[in-house]
């Protein structure tokens, strides 16, 4: 399992927010890829970028902070997340050399263009699953749709997602733990590898879910924590790389 340090992008700068809301922000640096180069000096083989006023204007609005980290790290998977809804934009974003696009909001209002996107950019695209009280949020977290996590998930099968990132918004900034049985639950419904997110606070987090047993959870994205201190990014992945020998 992939320990995976994020860093959310608001006014490019570095920061969390709690249950994702803009107005309730931490900034923890004004210089983003200092920060990315801090998590991999840290041991980290992938990075998880959110370009949180992208994900409320519907297109990207950090893209040059988003660039410059991928620049720095040519060869360093990441993946990045919101404002992505349409070809063009995962075209810039690849082009730039990014390994994956996150589609949240149009892949609840239009999950035809989850198939669209994959049959474009083959092994490119995942799926981002935030979820209230079981039910998928969008356009930046602000509205809560109808849609139930598992049934989209399992829409999505056929498409070629590469994986799926399923938060928990009333854990994510929290500091509480992620919302472990129905992460589990939703590796377990779909063929479609899961990552963790939201909530992760420790180590005790994330040895909660190595004991889960579950193969379909491939990952665990961390913000706060790794930020406040209370998880190690060296640490944490090391658990994960000697759990099963």
């Amino acid at each position: 399992m992939l320990i995976i340090p994020a860093i959310d992008l608001k006014d490019g700068a570095c920061v969390r927010l709690r249950q994702g809301r803009m107005d309730d922000s931490t900034v923890f640096s004004d210089d983003p890829v200092s920060m990315a180069a801090k998590w991999v000096d840290g041991g980290c083989r992938r990075l998880h970028l959110v370009d949180l006023n992208g994900a409320f204007e519907g297109q990207p609005v950090n893209g040059e902070v988003v660039t410059a980290i991928v620049k720095r790290y040519p060869h360093l998977p990441i993946q990045i997340g919101g404002g992505i809804r349409s070809l063009e934009t995962i075209e810039h974003y690849v082009r730039a050399g990014v390994s994956y696009v996150i589609i949240g909001t149009k892949a609840v209002k239009q999950p035809e263009f989850v198939a669209e996107a994959c049959k474009a950019f083959p092994g490119k695209v995942i799926v981002g699953l935030d979820a209230k009280d079981g039910f998928v949020a969008t356009d930046g977290w602000a509205e809560v749709s109808t849609v139930q996590v598992i049934d989209l998930a399992k829409r999505f099968e056929a498409d070629g997602v590469s994986a799926i990132v399923y938060t928990d918004i009333a854990k994510d900034g929290m500091m509480q733990g992620c919302n472990l049985p129905f992460t589990v639950a939703l590796a377990n419904a779909t063929r479609i590898p899961v990552i963790a997110s939201g909530g992760i606070h420790n180590l005790g987090d994330i040895q909660a879910l190595l004991d889960a047993r579950t193969p379909g959870i491939i990952g665990a994205i961390t913000g706060r924590a790794i930020y406040e201190g209370t998880l190690d990014v060296a640490e944490a992945q090391a658990v994960c790389d000697n759990f099963n020998k």
